[in-house]
């Protein structure tokens, strides 16, 4: 069963940060939350701080793919997507 408790991932995902701030895959789940929660513009900051940090991680670079694209960023997105495709020829 999905829960669906975006927000409060949210919350834990900005205790994660204060804790251990600038880690990639938090600032990424961070911003899939806020996707969720309709929150465009904070998800793409917080997912490109985290291509910055891991420009080579799939996970990230498939959020940044994910998120560019949502927001009609189509040609970072594709960028995004052929790069992960040199790094995951087989996904």
């Amino acid at each position: 069963m999905l829960l669906k408790d975006y927000q409060g991932t949210l919350e834990d995902l900005e205790k994660a940060n204060v804790l251990k701030p600038n880690n990639a895959f938090t600032l990424t789940n961070r911003g899939n939350a806020k996707i969720m929660l309709e929150n465009y513009q904070g998800a793409l900051e917080d997912v490109d701080k985290a291509y910055v940090l891991e420009p080579n991680i799939a996970f990230v670079l498939i959020a940044h793919a994910h998120i560019n694209w949502g927001l009609n960023k189509y040609q970072v997105a594709l960028e995004t997507i052929d790069k992960f495709h040199l790094l995951e020829p087989n996904d």
